[in-house]
Formats: structure tokens, C-alpha cells, sequence
């Protein structure tokens, strides 16, 4: 499993209007094969700031699979104009997990 890890910094004044966009958009990304899961969450301590944690099968799934689909550019035109900056997305690979 691979761990697609984003910060999104939204513009002020927007964070309900990016919430409300990102939902709609969340189905496009579960539809890739390779998805397993997804989740935003909101910082406590940084007003606007998000991180968005997306589990995939392998990292192609993300990289070729949704970032060369259709799908993708839609997800593009819903939430892209939000961010400042652009976020700087990375991929994880489990070393240790203990529930």
C-alpha cells in the first residue's frame, strides 16, 4: 500500500466552499482502480490548512492511473483554484505499523 500525502493551504475565506467542492470530488478519485481510501482533515492550530491522506494499491495507481485520467482533470477544475500554494504532494511506503 502506498500513502499519497498532501497539505493543502486554502485560500481565505474559502475553507467551506473548498469542504463542499472537495465531497463532489471525492467520487471522482474513488472510481480510479488501485483506490483503496481517502481522507481530509482540517488543522486545528492553522486556519485554511488541510491534509488530504489517500491510500492507493502502488504508486502508479495515483501517478499514471488518476493523474492521466479524465477524471483527474475535473478534479482539477473543482478544487485547484483553492490552493495557495500549490501543494506539494508525497508518496509513503509502510515501515512499521502498530495498531
Amino acid at each position: 500500500m502506498i500513502l499519497e500525502v498532501a497539505i493543502l493551504e486554502i485560500k481565505p475565506g474559502l475553507a467551506e466552499e473548498f469542504e463542499a467542492a472537495f465531497k463532489v470530488a471525492s467520487t471522482l478519485i474513488a472510481s480510479i482502480p488501485g483506490y483503496i481510501s481517502h481522507e481530509l482533515q482540517r488543522c486545528l492550530e492553522t486556519k485554511n490548512r488541510y491534509i488530504l491522506l489517500v491510500r492507493w494499491e502502488q504508486l502508479e495507481d495515483h501517478t499514471i492511473g488518476f493523474r492521466q485520467s479524465p477524471n483527474y482533470q475535473e478534479w482539477r477544475s473543482l478544487l485547484h483554484h483553492f490552493y495557495d500554494p500549490f501543494p506539494r504532494v508525497e508518496h509513503y511506503e509502510s515501515v512499521l505499523f502498530n495498531p
